[in-house]
């Protein structure tokens, strides 16, 4: 006798690229007296000890799956947080630095946590408005979007029928989930360090 319709897990369509977005581990400390580095206007802080237990678990959860690359960003965090998982592959990590967080403008360095904090009222207005360019200098969603458009356009192109994951930031993983499912702008603000979300590209 027939068993009957069957649900059936999901797969991809053919050419698609499946993206798993790992958000870095949690990052060191802002304090006004030993700001982050910048790197090419981008706040550039090393993993907090805590952001490397989170990048260890990442490696240990994600190692068994079939991952055709590895891509990490031009800010240090995602290096780190992506090398466990390198090690355990033994692959060598890719750079898209179009990945890279949100610029933040005169805020970079660390002190956008400092403003949020003391619940600056730009801090409020940026959150009320959903637009980081809120902040004096801070990227457009936009100038965002079209950068990040842009890098997951040549990961696609990359890896057609192939899985990647791709070590980004808080801002990044809100953008993109928010942009694919029609949500708000920061809906999906606020992705906890060490986080896995899924997409595909088609």
């Amino acid at each position: 006798m027939s068993e009957g319709f069957r649900q059936h897990s999901y797969q991809p369509p053919e050419g698609a690229t499946e993206v798993i977005l790992v958000r870095h581990g949690e990052s060191r400390a802002a304090t006004k007296e030993n700001p982050f580095p910048l790197v090419d206007g981008h706040g550039d802080p090393e993993l907090h000890p805590n952001g490397e237990q989170q990048a260890l678990a990442v490696g240990e959860r994600l190692k068994d799956e079939q991952i055709d690359a590895i891509y990490v960003t031009s800010l240090q965090r995602t290096v780190q947080t992506a090398a466990p998982l390198a090690t355990h592959l033994g692959m060598t990590t890719r750079l898209e630095a179009d990945l890279r967080e949100v610029c933040l403008g005169e805020w970079e360095g660390g002190l956008l946590r400092m403003k949020a904090a003391a619940g600056d009222p730009l801090f409020v207005q940026l959150q009320a408005e959903e637009r980081w360019d809120v902040i004096p200098g801070a990227e457009s969603w936009a100038t965002l979007n079209a950068r990040i458009t842009a890098a997951l356009g040549r990961i696609h192109q990359a890896h057609a029928n192939q899985k990647v994951v791709a070590v980004v930031h808080g801002g990044v993983v809100g953008h993109i989930l928010a942009h694919a499912t029609g949500a708000a702008p920061f809906a999906f603000n606020g992705a906890d360090n060490g986080s896995i979300s899924r997409i595909v590209l088609h």
